[in-house]
């Protein structure tokens, strides 16, 4: 329903024109991006053909207690509560995020809002009980173990959706899915999807049981999926393709300074899209994508994400803050043209990227 034509205050003074939508009132900027003058009513989509209806962009949690320097609980908590407020229904964590703080986090947050989230989480990187972290785990043993502990860190009976964090390559596929098939029948999961797992895998996995989603890294700044047949197979098979890290490790908002990264955020030893060799050639792709995204009136980190949405996909950005989450959010609603396409193409081609996304240990976690 459209609301009312009235005169309510901006976010940011500089907004230019009014864009009126089914989903609210959203005010244009040529230089900070699309910002909200009312609530926001994020559009729903469904997530593969399994019966799962999420956010057409969801929030991935993890940096809120692992791995990008210290955070504050309250901040999160604020901008956890603003998202459900902004209609985001799908949260992303994993019991390796802290380890188990980002659970914890969650429970927290989500109290007596059970009905109003769609929690996903992960198993597969192993971690002992003191918070210990081991090698990739896919066994059956270990997967009946942690979903338990996960329950009992997120506060709740059940999680929405449960992904295979990693493949392992020592444990057949199909028994790791047939554990996971297990806990569906058992009503701890109501749906399930594996992560950076190669097409050969996707396949055996799905055939075992329905694969709701895969979840692997794409972006402007990573489109291997498009070049290795992983995007190709979900389609073919009616899988949900779930984007991490679509905005490339905040690289792709333009905002992202390496020097000034703490010392304990993983991107300052372990992203090589960072190293001194590879950050002028990368940032030369961020500088066109901001022309494009300029000319569209919006931020470089909102096209982007439009342009994950514009795939098919449902990115996950992550923030700490309102205002960032509330400039991701606002992307859901832009619409790419032909032309905007084409330019994002000409500025991020497949294979455009300086340097591998991880360090040599963890692509060596990969396409199993």
């Amino acid at each position: 329903m459209l609301l009312a034509a009235v005169q309510v205050p901006t976010l940011r003074k500089s907004a230019k024109t009014t864009a009126w939508t089914d989903r609210g009132i959203a005010s244009v900027s040529s230089h900070g991006g699309i910002s909200f003058t009312k609530e926001f009513d994020m559009k729903q989509v469904k997530l593969g053909s399994q019966g799962l209806v999420v956010s057409a962009e969801g929030l991935g949690c993890m940096g809120m207690s692992a791995f990008y320097g210290p955070s504050d609980e309250q901040e999160n908590l604020s901008t956890l509560a603003r998202a459900i407020e902004l209609g985001v229904t799908f949260f992303d964590t994993a019991e390796i995020y802290g380890p188990f703080k980002n659970e914890i986090l969650l429970a927290k947050a989500f109290a007596g809002k059970r009905d109003k989230v769609l929690i996903a989480t992960k198993v597969g990187s192993e971690v002992s009980d003191s918070g210990e972290r081991g090698p990739v785990n896919g066994t059956p043993a270990y997967i009946r173990k942690a979903i338990d502990r996960s329950l009992k860190h997120l506060r709740t009976d059940y999680v929405d959706l449960y992904y295979l964090h990693r493949i392992d390559p020592k444990v057949e596929i199909e028994e790791s899915i047939g554990a996971l098939k297990e806990l569906v029948q058992a009503g701890k999961v109501r749906y399930i999807g594996v992560s950076e797992a190669a097409p050969a895998t996707i396949r055996r996995a799905h055939a075992v049981h329905p694969l709701t989603a895969v979840q692997t890294e794409y972006s402007l700044f990573e489109r291997s999926p498009e070049s290795n047949d992983v995007l190709k197979t979900v389609r073919e098979l009616g899988i949900g393709f779930v984007s991490y890290s679509p905005l490339g490790r905040g690289f792709l908002t333009g905002r992202l300074d390496a020097s000034a990264l703490p010392a304990d955020d993983f991107r300052k030893s372990m992203y090589p899209r960072l190293a001194e060799e590879n950050i002028a050639s990368n940032q030369a792709i961020v500088d066109r994508i901001t022309r494009v995204a300029t000319q569209k009136g919006v931020t470089p980190g909102q096209i982007a994400l439009a342009w994950t949405i514009a795939q098919g996909t449902t990115p996950i950005p992550g923030t700490r803050r309102i205002k960032y989450l509330e400039e991701n959010v606002a992307a859901a609603d832009i619409t790419l043209s032909d032309g905007d396409l084409k330019a994002l193409d000409d500025a991020a081609p497949v294979g455009a990227a300086a340097g591998t996304r991880y360090s040599e240990a963890g692509m060596a976690a990969l396409n199993h």
